[in-house]
């Protein structure tokens, strides 16, 4: 079965994680997407982590499965290469994502001078058009003074991951193919603005946690690797490892406590405590100093493997702690699953697990992750089949510096 979007070109201008993420989503489902990479490459282009012969991986891994398309953006050639691209005909065309800033030759205004319907999808930092990056809008939000233990006061603990980035990237490819499914119904196209910091702002709200401190007129206190609201923490066993435990529904805490044989010891608390940790899971949040004690005794006694044994086939929810490599080489139902995951040879000759797309399609092959291209791979082949360029004119093109191939 062809992949659900083939058929559907996608034009991109963007460095970084969130842009690239949005047209990387899309690649991965079938959708054609043409990067427009400045020469020499972007921003981008050598950020870590690198191969040992200098190559990003962080270039390669979000840019896979693209074509890559060379333009000196400084010359008006190039910028008028740039939209023509962009506003290319077709039903299926049309598309553009970009972090550019809002005015200038790639505006919203003056590619839609050339196709009125055109679709963009402009990633910002803050609404007002300055700039931000995941981890500056992180910091202006609150989550780094939540995160950690009580013990730090008043530092912060920036995150590893880049959340509102990441969270751009999935959340501007539905804002795209929504544009684009109404375009299809009314002939208009639009343009979209994603800044990060409404992103996240937004999370919060959806989250409750604006009105939680808006209400409560204070901050949430930090919690360590305390689950807020529910039963969670990190547990150590006996031969020293360290499990991830949940227990957000009736069944979680249910199994969980059977399995550990903590039946009478849990009835007892709640007797004492006039508490029903079953029905309530704020209950055992509440409680939590209480029933810490009972499970940290329980896996202390066992070993990881006694506890996997244990657990297998019931509804708890536990994780093993990992090293990001431990997670790589592992065989069993944790680990980096080499059907998601297939080596494939990328630029400079190493090869690696390479994820396509991340969901799964019962019954349909996996949709293949393919590699990153060289830049400006594919410069010559796209002016010539999208924009009807002939040799001469291409060669001329190089000739003046204005693309690379």
């Amino acid at each position: 079965m062809a992949p659900p979007l083939k058929g559907l070109r996608i034009v991109e201008a963007a460095s970084f994680v969130a842009g690239p993420s949005c047209g990387l989503h899309c690649a991965q489902l079938g959708a054609e997407v043409i990067r427009i990479d400045t020469l020499g490459g972007g921003p981008d282009r050598r950020r870590w982590p690198k191969t040992a012969a200098g190559d990003s991986l962080y270039w390669q891994g979000l840019n896979k499965g693209k074509k890559s398309v060379a333009i000196d953006l400084r010359q008006p050639q190039g910028r008028e290469l740039a939209q023509r691209l962009a506003t290319a005909p077709g039903p299926d065309a049309g598309l553009f994502v970009t972090n550019f800033p809002p005015d200038g030759f790639l505006s919203h205004a003056a590619l839609a001078a050339l196709r009125p319907d055109i679709v963009t999808l402009r990633i910002m930092g803050w609404r007002d058009g300055t700039p931000a990056v995941d981890y500056t809008v992180n910091a202006a939000m609150g989550i780094p003074m939540m995160t950690g233990p009580a013990a730090l006061g008043d530092s912060p603990v920036n995150g590893v991951l880049p959340t509102w980035d990441l969270m751009a990237g999935a959340y501007g490819a539905f804002a795209l193919l929504a544009a684009h499914h109404a375009r299809r119904e009314t002939g208009a196209g639009r343009e979209i603005r994603l800044p990060l910091g409404d992103l996240a702002a937004a999370t919060l709200g959806h989250l409750g946690q604006l009105a939680e401190v808006l209400l409560a007129g204070a901050d949430r206190p930090r919690q360590g690797n305390d689950l807020f609201g529910a039963f969670g923490r990190d547990f150590v066993t006996a031969d020293g490892r360290r499990l991830m435990i949940v227990a957000i529904t009736a069944r979680q805490w249910r199994d969980l406590v059977r399995t550990l044989g903590l039946g009478d010891q849990v009835a007892a608390l709640e007797s004492s405590l006039g508490a029903s940790f079953t029905d309530d899971e704020g209950e055992r949040y509440r409680h939590r100093e209480a029933l810490f004690p009972l499970v940290e005794a329980a896996i202390d006694a066992r070993s990881e493997a006694e506890l996997a044994a244990l657990f297998e086939g019931t509804g708890v929810c536990w994780a093993p702690y990992r090293s990001v490599h431990e997670a790589a080489v592992a065989t069993d139902r944790f680990a980096v699953h080499a059907e998601a995951m297939p080596q494939v040879s990328h630029q400079g000759g190493d090869a690696y697990p390479t994820p396509g797309a991340a969901a799964d399609f019962p019954g349909e092959a996996p949709h293949p992750s393919g590699e990153a291209p060289r830049l400006g791979a594919d410069t010559e082949a796209v002016l010539a089949d999208i924009l009807g360029l002939g040799s001469s004119e291409i060669g001329h093109l190089r000739d003046d510096g204005v693309i690379a191939s």
